[in-house]
């Protein structure tokens, strides 16, 4: 009998490419991993890891097995979640969800919710980590995350993994947000080619947001001067009331802008996103999954209407 354990710690070395990357993905430690793939070295008979320098390659049965490993863990979490959906209940569903979401999902969607689970779903454990959307479907299809909410802009690719499935939520829209007293300020709208010469604040360069900002001046003779590089929009906005910088800001899980600080709708392109769940396929039918994502669909209607994010001044 294969040991299921030792074969997620193989297949956990071979994506970190380190057994303590393994380790820290699956919340173990070095040595628990390195035990666990020792022990199914013993039941297969035959080496499964080399060391080379200080690192560790696949050995050719090593690597057989993370092919086919994969594929058996997806099984196993499919049959897993059949038989829970077949369980009878008379309540919410228990168990752990792992929950990756993009920050300004947290704020708008995620945080609000997990508040009502507390009462509603006592037996239901969300635990949250705070992922760009990229990387949060990686995580989903490493099984290191069960739920995510992601969001893709227009012209912009999410890959989803062919072993994924996904839904989406609507749309959000971004502003232009600028000080109270800019020249921008009073107008109705504005297009790429307005904002050439402003310096602006945005996300980081590996983020999904960023590649927008990037997309969305591409048919202008040149990008505009990036001054601030900050992950957190809160970031953007003090900035903006200071008048260091203009930026793009989402109007999910904005709340209402300080005093001093306007928003104004850009077209030429609208900056508009879609916020959607992905999971994966093997856990379709379990029922702490398809409960979470129940609501956050409510959630999305409750707080967003059928148009999205509203537009706050």
């Amino acid at each position: 009998m294969i040991d299921l354990g030792g074969v997620e710690a193989l297949v956990a070395v071979a994506r970190a490419g380190t057994v303590h990357g393994a380790a820290a993905d699956l919340g173990y430690t070095a040595s628990a991993v390195s035990q666990q793939v020792k022990r199914l070295e013993r039941q297969l008979g035959t080496p499964l890891l080399e060391r080379v320098g200080r690192g560790v390659v696949l050995t050719a049965a090593g690597r057989l097995l993370v092919e086919d490993g994969e594929d058996l863990l997806r099984r196993v979490e499919r049959t897993s979640s059949r038989v829970r959906a077949a369980e009878p209940r008379g309540g919410a569903p228990t168990g752990q969800v792992r929950l990756a979401a993009f920050s300004t999902a947290v704020r708008g969607l995620v945080a609000p919710l997990v508040g009502t689970l507390r009462h509603d779903a006592p037996g239901l454990d969300v635990v949250v980590d705070e992922y760009d959307p990229w990387e949060a479907v990686a995580r989903i299809g490493a099984g290191q995350a069960d739920l995510a909410v992601v969001h893709a802009w227009a012209g912009i690719t999410l890959q989803v993994p062919l072993h994924a499935a996904h839904e989406d939520l609507g749309h959000d829209t971004a502003d232009l947000i600028v000080p109270s007293g800019h020249r921008l300020a009073g107008q109705e709208r504005v297009a790429p080619g307005d904002l050439l010469d402003e310096t602006w604040a945005s996300t980081l360069p590996d983020s999904i947001c960023y590649a927008w900002f990037v997309h969305m001046f591409g048919t202008q003779p040149r990008q505009p001067r990036i001054a601030y590089w900050a992950p957190e929009f809160a970031s953007h906005v003090a900035l903006v009331r200071a008048g260091a910088a203009v930026s793009l800001l989402p109007r999910l899980g904005r709340g209402a802008l300080p005093d001093g600080v306007v928003a104004v709708p850009v077209v030429d392109p609208v900056p508009v996103r879609t916020v959607g769940l992905v999971w994966r396929s093997s856990m379709g039918e379990s029922p702490a999954v398809t409960y979470l994502r129940a609501r956050l669909r409510a959630t999305w209607r409750t707080r967003t209407g059928p148009q999205g994010p509203a537009a706050d001044g």
